[in-house]
């Protein structure tokens, strides 16, 4: 058996370039950053690390692809390709690329003066409210006495 799928999920570094092929075939290409935090086991320090993926859209893709704009955090399921190529300083290079068979855009970008949403990070809870006055229906029922 093989497979060759992949998905990923994170924030666009630029705007898609969009181009059209020999064949008339429209391509975007775009680059995605994904990342992670950890500790440090050695130091006990926070670090992050940032993963770059080089994503291509083909056909209708790259019309959609084309709407998105730079920092957009988008999901992309495809599958994952290996290309070979020669620059012109006559050295081989290879380049991994993802081959966009979907992509949505996960969360829509908010204007600056939109207030962040009650779940952002850093955003303040009142838990004084009164759930039931907040209007909040519990999908419990009492237990008889």
């Amino acid at each position: 058996m093989q497979k060759n799928e992949i998905e990923v999920a994170g924030y666009l570094a630029a705007k898609p370039t969009v181009r059209v092929l020999p064949s008339g075939t429209k391509v975007a290409n775009v680059r995605m950053a994904e990342g992670y935090r950890y500790t440090d086991k050695q130091t006990k320090a926070p670090r992050e690390h940032t993963n770059w993926h080089n994503l291509v859209f083909y056909g209708v893709l790259a019309d959609i692809a084309a709407t998105y704009d730079k920092g957009d955090n988008v999901f992309v399921d495809g599958s994952l390709q290996t290309r070979q190529f020669t620059p012109k300083d006559g050295s081989q290079r290879t380049v991994y690329e993802v081959i966009a068979k979907t992509c949505h855009l996960v969360e829509p970008p908010r204007t600056k003066q939109e207030p962040p949403t009650a779940n952002e990070p850093g955003v303040e809870h009142d838990l004084a409210v009164d759930p039931q006055a907040a209007g909040v229906v519990w999908n419990a029922h009492e237990w008889p006495a």
